[in-house]
């Protein structure tokens, strides 16, 4: 059985997601009545449904992203096709973007995915190096990688919308209340997404290990140094926030700061990769 402490931890973290979103349904049904749970049910379903339809139109379109032509990099689309059919997915639609630091990511699932890598990256990984990286791409999609953030992101804010309504039902309906309920809805916000960008840690060390099951663990680790060192040279990134969370490199410092971070420590992965 693959990952088997992995998926034990993020089985885990995942029940409290769930958790917590269930005593934000129960708090709703209790502010509302019983009659608001379809609508709670439903709306929770279109809500992650949006956020996940936009978020990877945002994400392709943020970065410019452009379809890869097979004919200028036939050696890549041949790359993916051979992967996704040993991984067990369609080959995913291929794009470039000027990201202005080496990096790629994924968006979408089975049967919708697209994986999007930089002009950077391309210029700065040997062929082995960049098979390492689609690898660990893939093993996102097959993983519904995206979908699962997508899933905690919406119950954070599920979280955070009870809990703006229990200061505004509770209180005295003044201004102070209303800025009080956007600062607790912030708070519980950034409380669950803890538990969120532990989940997406343990997927990167899932996705890592999938990608060395398919290529060997030696050219993701040589593409992750190189990415790293490309990083911290590089002088202007087109990546934002949201987008960063879906690179394959996007490495935090400090203890607060880890905290919040959406991938493991580079080093780590590295080291695992090579053990």
């Amino acid at each position: 059985m693959r990952h088997v402490g992995l998926k034990a931890r993020m089985a885990f973290v995942g029940s409290l997601l769930f958790g917590f979103y269930a005593v934000a349904a129960v708090v709703l049904m209790g502010l509302f009545g019983e009659r608001a749970l379809p609508l709670i049910l439903v709306g929770s379903v279109l809500f992650v449904g949006v956020q996940y339809k936009i978020g990877k139109w945002a994400a392709l379109r943020s970065v410019g992203a452009e379809d890869l032509p097979e004919d200028r990099f036939p050696q890549i689309h041949k790359q993916v096709e051979y992967l996704s059919t040993d991984m067990g997915i369609e080959k995913p639609r291929l794009m470039v973007a000027r990201m202005g630091v080496p990096n790629a990511f994924a968006v979408g699932r089975k049967g919708a995915g697209t994986v999007v890598v930089s002009e950077d990256l391309l210029q700065l990984l040997d062929a082995d190096e960049v098979e390492g990286v689609l690898a660990h791409e893939l093993a996102h999609i097959r993983n519904r990688d995206v979908v699962m953030m997508v899933l905690g992101q919406g119950i954070a804010s599920i979280v955070s919308i009870a809990a703006q309504w229990i200061v505004l039902l509770t209180g005295d309906n003044d201004l102070a209340d209303f800025f009080l309920a956007i600062v607790v809805g912030q708070i519980v916000q950034l409380i669950v997404m803890v538990f969120v960008l532990a989940i997406s840690r343990y997927r990167e060390y899932v996705a890592d290990s999938d990608a060395a099951a398919e290529v060997g663990g030696e050219p993701l680790a040589s593409a992750l140094e190189k990415i790293s060192r490309g990083s911290e040279r590089a002088q202007d990134s087109a990546i934002d926030e949201q987008v960063s969370a879906l690179c394959i490199f996007g490495e935090e410092r400090g203890l607060l700061a880890t905290l919040f971070a959406s991938h493991p420590p580079v080093e780590k992965r590295i080291e695992r990769l090579r053990n």
